[in-house]
């Protein structure tokens, strides 16, 4: 365990939806718990080489606990599964201490306002802010969709908030109205979302069509880019091996291969646990972590999604 990680316990484990777990972790002697901000995430380390990133949906001011929703993914790679299956009240568990990519502000000028789209376990990071920005009296709303009515977590307590919230289940709506949704937006407005990569890429379009400014659109992403592109060899200068890397596969991937042991978390390009020092060749920064700065430099990158521009990367492993 790292100085910065954490010996927590399961204070209560709960179903909040089909699927849906919610976990509420506290300290062993129940002592307050670092500060947070919302768009918060933190790994659980459930297992020897499995850990995972989880965004915290509880309250920030509740510094004796913290709380996680998981998903269960059946094509998952056994993080959800060991959650659901194995994880009980009273297990102890360890885990980082909270770092925040997707950082939220709400407008403090009006007629500012702001846009929360979810869909699925995306609602998680955005149940703290809506409610930072409803106690800062921020025009906000909120469309949500999932699969079913019974698999949107926490559907039943933001029902609460009104028509401020439009809950939209595909089996009963069809897809998401984006277009509907975003075409009141304007240079003061501000868009939040997070869900699934296709989700996210039409969010995208359709916010560009609206002439929103690129600064004022913020996601998180769950899954990293598809890891497309030609094979090239990585030398990994530490161990003294070279690993070739297909399209297809990550840098991760190949290099787990050999038995070289890399820390990871979410491999999908947003915590930043696998960067890795580049000692020579240019990265494909694929992440949604790195500065344009970091990734100009081109001395570290986040081998979980990235590749290489040309034949040859030499990582420091």
């Amino acid at each position: 365990m790292t100085d910065a990680s954490l010996d927590l316990v399961v204070a209560r484990k709960r179903t909040v939806a089909d699927g849906v777990c919610e976990l509420s972790l506290r300290r062993p002697d129940g002592g307050a718990l670092p500060a947070w901000s919302p768009g918060a995430h933190l790994d659980l380390h459930l297992a020897p080489g499995l850990a995972r990133s989880y965004s915290l949906c509880g309250d920030p001011a509740v510094r004796a606990e913290w709380r996680v929703a998981v998903l269960r993914e059946a094509a998952g790679t056994g993080g959800s599964s060991y959650v659901h299956d194995r994880l009980t009240t009273g297990d102890k568990i360890t885990a980082s201490a909270p770092r925040n990519h997707f950082p939220f502000e709400p407008p403090s000028t009006p007629p500012a306002r702001c846009l929360f789209l979810a869909g699925g376990i995306g609602i998680t990071p955005l149940l703290p802010m809506i409610a930072r920005a409803q106690a800062a009296g921020t025009d906000w709303r909120l469309l949500y969709g999932g699969r079913t009515r019974a698999s949107m977590a926490y559907a039943d307590r933001l029902a609460a908030h009104g028509e401020r919230v439009t809950l939209r289940p595909e089996d009963e709506y069809g897809l998401l109205d984006l277009a509907g949704f975003l075409e009141a937006t304007d240079a003061a407005t501000h868009v939040y979302a997070c869900g699934p990569e296709a989700l996210l890429a039409a969010i995208e379009v359709q916010c560009r069509a609206a002439g929103l400014p690129e600064d004022a659109l913020h996601v998180e992403r769950f899954r990293p880019a598809p890891a497309e592109g030609s094979s090239f060899e990585v030398e990994l200068a530490d161990s003294g091996l070279t690993v070739r890397v297909p399209p297809g596969r990550s840098i991760l991937e190949a290099v787990e291969d050999t038995g070289v042991q890399v820390l990871s978390s979410c491999r999908a390009g947003t915590c930043g646990t696998c960067e890795t020092e580049v000692l020579s060749g240019t990265p494909d920064h694929r992440d949604h972590l790195l500065t344009e700065a970091e990734r100009s430099a081109g001395d570290t990158m986040l081998i979980c999604v990235s590749r290489c521009h040309g034949p040859r990367l030499r990582l420091a492993l």
